[in-house]
C-alpha cells in the first residue's frame, strides 16, 4: 500500500516523523515530501501549508506523483458545535467550502457547477477509525467540516456557518482534499483536534493548545496506520 498523510502545519506532522523514524525527504513543487518504508508498504507525509491551495496542491501531488492509494488528513480546527471542547477528536463524515459564494447566479452557498456543496469522507476508513477509537477507548466524535481560506476568531461569522453549512469544526484545508480525492476517486479521511471554539477567543486558544491538539490527532492516525498496515 502506498498512504498519504497531510497536516496543515509542521506542529501537525512532527509527531508522525518522530514516531516512524527514518524517513527520505523529497521535494516536489516547492514542498517536502518525507518517504517511510514499512516492509512492502511506502507512507508519504508531508505538512501542506495553511489554506486550501495549498492543500489541494499537496494532495494532488500524493496521488499524481506518489501514488497514494488512501489519503488521511490530520491535524487541527475551530469547534462550532457546542459540544465539541479543545481536545475532542472529530472525524469528518462530509466536509463544504463555506467561502465560496456564486448565488448570484442562483446556486446554493458552498457550490460549484459540476461538484456538489458536500463531499463524504470515505465510509472504509471512517470506520476503521471507529474501530480504533473503539479499541483505545477514545470518543470519537462524527460531523460535518467547514473549510474556507480564513481563520474563524468571530463569533458572528462562527454563526453564520452554523446556519449555512449545518457544521460542527472549521478549519482551512479539509474540503479541498476531500474535492481533490472524490475527483480522482482515492478514499480520504479527514480528523481533526479541537484547538479553539472559532469565537473571539480564538486565537488565543488556538496558539495555547495547537501543539497538543495537534499530538492527539497524530497519535490517533498512527494508530490507524498500524491497523491499515496490518490489514
Amino acid at each position: 500500500m502506498r498512504l498519504g498523510i497531510i497536516g496543515a502545519m509542521v506542529e501537525e506532522i512532527t509527531p508522525l516523523l518522530e514516531k516512524f523514524g527514518e524517513h527520505k525527504k523529497i521535494q516536489v513543487g516547492g514542498n517536502t515530501y518525507y518517504e517511510i518504508t514499512k516492509g512492502v508498504h511506502k507512507i508519504f507525509i508531508a505538512y501542506s501549508k495553511i489554506g486550501k491551495v495549498h492543500a489541494a496542491l499537496t494532495v494532488s501531488t500524493m496521488i499524481l506523483h506518489f501514488q497514494c492509494e488512501k489519503i488521511i488528513f490530520s491535524g487541527v480546527a475551530g469547534g462550532l458545535n457546542a459540544d465539541l471542547k479543545v481536545g475532542d477528536l472529530l472525524l469528518a463524515e462530509k466536509l463544504c467550502q463555506h467561502d465560496v459564494d456564486i448565488t448570484a447566479f442562483g446556486h446554493p452557498l458552498g457550490f460549484i457547477p459540476e461538484s456538489k456543496v458536500y463531499i463524504e469522507a470515505d465510509k472504509n476508513l471512517n470506520a476503521l477509525a471507529k474501530q480504533v477509537a473503539k479499541a483505545q477507548g477514545i470518543d470519537l466524535q462524527q460531523g460535518i467540516i467547514a473549510s474556507g481560506d480564513a481563520f474563524i476568531a468571530d463569533s458572528e461569522k462562527k454563526q453564520w456557518i452554523i446556519s449555512n453549512f449545518k457544521a460542527d469544526a472549521v478549519e482551512m484545508e479539509g474540503a479541498s482534499v476531500a474535492v481533490v480525492c472524490d475527483l480522482l476517486q482515492v478514499p480520504f479521511c479527514v480528523l481533526r483536534s479541537i484547538s479553539d471554539s472559532a469565537d473571539g477567543s480564538a486565537d488565543v486558544s488556538f496558539d495555547e493548545f495547537l501543539e497538543s491538539s495537534a499530538k492527539r490527532s497524530a497519535e490517533f492516525v498512527l494508530k490507524m496506520c498500524e491497523s491499515l498496515l496490518e490489514a
